[in-house]
């Protein structure tokens, strides 16, 4: 099995693209690993038209219809291809004003999530947009494939949904259980991110065994080489992390996606996508 080896970010033409290009190219030099840009084409939107060819027409007209829809097909498929070459290329060029990166350019027909799903050992990070072209403009909107990548997808996703700030601080949203303790594991491994003081927040119902959980991640953290606060919350969890997250100043949240743990007011289905929609900050999703 190869070993993960890239940064891969997924962008369209929506104005997330920006955003998504500078945290991608932040994670490609902070990990010293290659970058590539991705934009899917979706072979139904490529060959949508509002042109109304209904009614009937005469037996010699058929195929001059058929031949003159087949060529508009064609020239909207080359005007799609160019268009998304152009766009490839711009954010290219922004991804390379940061130092030491090599970024690479990828567009393909298909689905998002197939063709993410089919690059999974080859990548160490996804990078995703909230929301993305097709979505509503409302500030707690998710974009209709994050949830499906998030279940689907068993690497880190970092998903962003504000202008590039440079990542000073993590808080890990936790509750002791597998999901979260791959977080941290996860962190602990990684001696490009110990510059950054770690805050391990949890929340909830009272929990007998939260000083030996925080205990747990305090130490492994430590062992790391990280600098490490720990803190234990009661009440609404999401109200507390979001809340945890201003009064800390904190630039990146990570938390376990969809886990079936027990402690089910944070982690469990629809409360993942709560915090996504809530969330401020840029937000790591780990689905091991």
């Amino acid at each position: 099995m190869k070993q993960p080896k890239k940064v891969l970010a997924c962008v369209d033409q929506s104005p997330y693209a920006d955003y998504v290009a500078d945290y991608s190219a932040w994670a490609a030099q902070r990990f010293s690993l290659p970058l590539e840009l991705l934009h899917t084409i979706d072979r139904h939107q490529e060959t949508a038209t509002s042109d109304d060819h209904s009614g009937a027409i005469g037996f010699d007209a058929q195929e001059n219809l058929l031949n003159r829809l087949t060529e508009e097909e064609g020239e909207r498929s080359r005007a799609i291809r160019e268009q998304g070459r152009l766009f490839l290329n711009e954010l290219k060029k922004r991804c390379e004003q940061r130092e030491g990166i090599a970024v690479d350019v990828r567009q393909r027909y298909g689905q998002l999530l197939e063709t993410l799903d089919e690059q999974q050992q080859d990548v160490a990070l996804y990078v995703l947009g909230r929301r993305g072209k097709s979505a509503t403009q409302t500030e707690r909107d998710l974009g209709r494939h994050v949830e499906g990548i998030s279940r689907k997808i068993r690497r880190p996703i970092l998903t962003v949904a504000n202008a590039f700030t440079e990542p000073k601080s993590l808080l890990v949203a936790y509750d002791g259980k597998r999901m979260t303790r791959n977080c941290i594991s996860m962190l602990a491994a990684n001696p490009a991110l110990t510059d950054l003081p770690v805050h391990v927040v949890m929340s909830g119902k009272q929990n007998d065994e939260a000083d030996k959980h925080l205990l747990w991640a305090s130490s492994n953290l430590a062992k790391g080489g990280f600098k490490v606060e720990t803190a234990y919350l009661p009440g609404d969890p999401e109200q507390q992390i979001m809340q945890a997250i201003a009064d800390r100043e904190i630039d990146m949240l990570v938390m376990g996606a969809y886990s079936r743990s027990p402690l089910k007011s944070l982690f469990l289905g629809s409360k993942t996508n709560e915090l996504l929609r809530a969330s401020k900050v840029p937000t790591v999703t780990v689905h091991l």
